[in-house]
């Protein structure tokens, strides 16, 4: 690849940039607005927040927005969750356009695949999946929406938030901030929502692997690392969640048990980038808050509409601090070695991902007179592009806006992808220097 070939990171960081900027030049068009335009800079933002799958919001999308608007935003979060290199593939298969072998190399980046092999086969199957899922949500959503609002305007809620839904957006079209706390004892709502996100948070690899593998030994490892994790994460936080907000009365005290259990399991699996909620996430005790950052942080699993450092990225981190811990020299995971340049990756992962987001939080302090936690968790959610606000989005100045747009940008691109974009790869050549060893720790 010479040095004027646009690199695979650098094509992907371009390609939603441009999507980006189109949803932006659209939603600012006044047909697509309730009353009176929106401005350019909201307009970047709630077009970067869909696109980004983020959800974090400046003005209600379910009352300032018309429902052209609307489904301009329903299209953008689309694109956004199948990815950009995804909706130029099948575009260029509908137009009969050969696949070259440069943008075989942008779509194993985007899916984070090992090689070319099988890339076109797979965006397909991604596809086919994704419309799958999407439409089998929208006709459950239907069963309620339509005889609440009637054909026209139930068919949208429904199909919007099943694409919402299963991109891991967290928009809705609810009205009043208020996201889905309107239907949290609704389980045929709230239930087909959670079902969605959670596959959507999964990753395409993982969903076909189990479509196509019954059984667990036939599994590979990421399937299995993913299956775990996730699993650990979704109980340990509902359980968190329960006992201490069980008695909080802006909460949980007011429900049953069962329906405790329920929103508790809910508001466990929001934060790993869904962005939906039924509970107001301000109402939430300061130990929930801080536990949902660390959910935030960690986020989806790789190759799917989440973000986050990811789940694989996470679990391998503490299964290298196990080894160390127990004199290891090497990570072994399900009797498989785990090799060091994945492990140098997800450290890099994280390193990265934690300047961004100190970063962030720091440049957001000096302009934004909030309370810290509250800026924090803005910060976080944006770049972990899960969409929960503590209800001071719509409220921040330009230069906070600015912030969370870079945040929410950094954080779907991913930050390795993005650093590789902004910089030239160096190869050394295989020149090897001499060792020696510092002190750590």
């Amino acid at each position: 690849m010479t040095n004027k070939t646009i690199s695979p990171a650098r094509y992907l960081t371009l390609g939603f940039a441009a999507m980006i900027l189109a949803g932006t030049l659209l939603l600012s068009l006044p047909f697509f607005t309730v009353e009176g335009e929106l401005t350019f800079l909201d307009a970047l933002f709630t077009a970067t927040s869909a696109v980004c799958v983020t959800g974090l919001v400046v003005v209600d999308t379910g009352t300032f927005f018309t429902p052209a608007g609307q489904i301009i935003i329903m299209f953008l979060i689309l694109g956004g969750a199948l990815g950009f290199m995804t909706m130029a593939t099948l575009i260029f298969i509908l137009l009969g356009r050969r696949i070259t072998l440069k943008e075989r190399l942008v779509i194993k980046e985007a899916l984070h695949m090992e090689t070319i092999k099988g890339v076109v086969a797979l965006i397909l199957s991604v596809v086919k999946l994704s419309l799958v899922v999407i439409v089998a949500g929208s006709l459950l959503l239907a069963l309620r929406f339509i005889p609440q609002f009637g054909w026209e305007k139930g068919l949208l809620f429904s199909l919007f938030h099943a694409v919402s839904a299963f991109g891991n957006a967290g928009f809705d079209l609810t009205g009043g901030f208020q996201s889905l706390a309107p239907f949290a004892g609704d389980y045929l709502v709230s239930g087909t929502v959670l079902i969605l996100f959670v596959l959507g948070g999964l990753g395409y690899p993982v969903i076909l692997e189990l479509l196509h593998h019954k059984k667990a030994p036939h599994y590979t490892l990421h399937t299995r690392i993913v299956l775990l994790f996730s699993a650990v994460l979704l109980f340990m936080g509902t359980a968190v969640i329960l006992l201490l907000e069980y008695a909080n009365p802006r909460t949980l005290e007011s429900l049953s048990f069962s329906q405790k259990l329920f929103v508790a399991f809910f508001t466990a699996a929001t934060p790993r980038t869904a962005g939906f909620s039924l509970l107001p996430t301000e109402a939430l005790t300061v130990p929930v808050l801080f536990f949902i950052l660390l959910l935030m942080f960690i986020g989806a699993s790789p190759a799917s509409t989440g973000g986050g450092v990811k789940t694989t990225t996470f679990f391998l981190l503490l299964a290298a601090v196990v080894a160390l811990a127990k004199g290891n020299d090497e990570v072994v995971l399900f009797e498989k070695h785990i090799p060091h340049a994945l492990i140098m990756k997800a450290i890099a992962v994280l390193i990265a991902s934690i300047f961004l987001i100190f970063m962030a939080v720091f440049t957001i302090s000096i302009f934004e007179e909030k309370p810290f936690l509250a800026l924090v968790f803005e910060v976080c959610s944006a770049f972990s592009t899960v969409g929960l606000s503590m209800g001071i989005t719509p409220s921040l100045g330009s230069p906070g806006k600015l912030l969370l747009i870079v945040a929410m940008f950094a954080g779907r691109i991913g930050p390795v992808t993005l650093l590789y974009a902004l910089t030239r790869r160096f190869n050394p050549g295989g020149i090897k220097y001499p060792e020696e060893r510092i002190l750590i720790g």
